[in-house]
């Protein structure tokens, strides 16, 4: 192989790095290596590649799996977990950077990092915090949206984009934070606690781009998962890439994969909204179209009645109608009156036969003292004026004797 370009005997960048993986592909070390180290930067590529790095105290190794080697693996990779990858080293010509070719991965405990994320993410999960009733809904329609994330990172450039492009009708709102080091985690805290304090909007999106466990830490802060949960406005958690899960994740009342699908799932699209619109306009239409259709129908059914096309014939039903309920209220009057009649005089034949002068007629006669009819002779005593009523006259008459005889 010739690594000479000219006549002046320079070497090609592409030959320098085809010559130094020759020696690290000659390597037997090198060829059949295995290596402890915790997994960082882990990313599952759409080709189902996996790019990871090792790393240790003292030091970081680049690593890739092809996707044949990946789909054989029985374990999960996350960030944090400490492994034993096995495979060989050798050298990218194109970038000129040697990274570990790995063939096979088997867990060797857990990292420090990954051990105290899983700690508190189960004791927190056991306080309820994550649990799906207490999340509140993302609202509709937003006129306000809050975002907390780098004022300098490719996220908030995605998220501003794209809120600005499906929903132009929302106002955002950016309020600049940390989000990786030892600050980020108040830096976080205290731009939430002035969107539901101080300038309330009607969802909130926090997150940041992609990166090791060490980058996305600042996500899963204690302090900072309280005070999502405590927090009344919705927020939408959007944290590094999909394969990411942080704690602010799980707490948070919606978690996207990536910022961009964060902006995405916090509005609609307003060309679906002009879309619907338009579709409902047409319906509307159509369906006053159809009613016009119907109500012209029925009034040429109306009008092609035989009252309107014979208005007199109308008339003159109508008035025979009334003449014959004339008719049949009058003799239904007379027959009333008939009755009525012939009841009074049978009251009034009866009222007669009972009259006092009828009885007196017949020989009897009433007695009578002080204008007060007498029933009986115990009523009267000796020497008691009296009158005798009879049908022709009165008399006036003394009693003598008052003795009485049952016979």
């Amino acid at each position: 192989m010739s690594y000479v370009n000219g006549d002046n005997g320079a070497i090609t960048v592409s030959a320098v790095n085809q010559y130094i993986k020759a020696i690290f592909d000659q390597n037997d070390i090198l060829s059949g290596i295995c290596v402890r180290g915790e997994i960082s930067n882990l990313k599952y590529h759409s080709s189902g590649h996996l790019y990871f790095s090792l790393k240790d105290d003292g030091g970081l190794l680049r690593a890739v799996m092809f996707r044949f080697a990946a789909s054989q693996m029985k374990i999960n990779l996350q960030n944090g977990m400490k492994v034993l990858a096995y495979g060989s080293i050798s050298v990218f010509v194109r970038d000129g950077q040697y990274q570990l070719y790995a063939t096979h991965i088997t867990p060797d405990g857990v990292g420090a990092l990954y051990q105290a994320y899983e700690e508190l993410k189960n004791r927190l999960a056991a306080e309820g915090l994550f649990d799906q009733q207490r999340k509140k809904p993302i609202p509709r329609y937003p006129e306000k949206i809050g975002v907390i994330t780098s004022a300098t990172g490719a996220a908030v450039q995605d998220i501003m984009q794209i809120l600005a492009r499906r929903y132009p009708l929302a106002h955002i709102y950016l309020r600049p934070s940390e989000v990786q080091g030892v600050n980020a985690p108040q830096s976080l805290v205290s731009a939430l606690r002035f969107f539901e304090n101080e300038f309330p909007v009607d969802v909130i999106i926090i997150g940041r781009g992609g990166g090791s466990i060490e980058d996305l830490w600042a996500f899963n802060d204690e302090v900072l998962a309280y005070s999502i949960a405590s927090c009344t406005t919705p927020i939408i958690s959007a944290v590094g890439h999909e394969t990411d899960f942080t704690i602010c994740d799980f707490v948070a009342d919606l978690r996207a994969p990536t910022p961009s699908a964060a902006a995405e799932l916090a509005v609609p699209d307003i060309e679906d909204l002009r879309a619907g619109v338009e579709n409902m306009r047409q319906r509307l239409v159509f369906a006053t179209k159809k009613k016009l259709v119907l109500s012209r129908q029925n009034l040429m059914q109306t009008i092609a009645r035989s009252a309107l096309q014979r208005p007199e014939q109308l008339t003159r039903d109508r008035r025979l109608s009334l003449d014959l309920f004339e008719t049949q209220m009058q003799r239904a009057y007379q027959d009333r009156l008939t009755s009525l009649k012939t009841s009074i005089d049978k009251i009034a034949i009866k009222l007669t036969a009972l009259h006092p002068k009828q009885i007196l007629q017949r020989g009897f006669c009433m007695v009578s003292k002080d204008g007060k009819p007498i029933s009986k002779a115990e009523q009267l005593s000796p020497q008691d004026s009296i009158s005798l009523h009879f049908s022709d006259g009165s008399l006036s008459a003394t009693i003598f004797d008052t003795s009485t005889s049952n016979k």
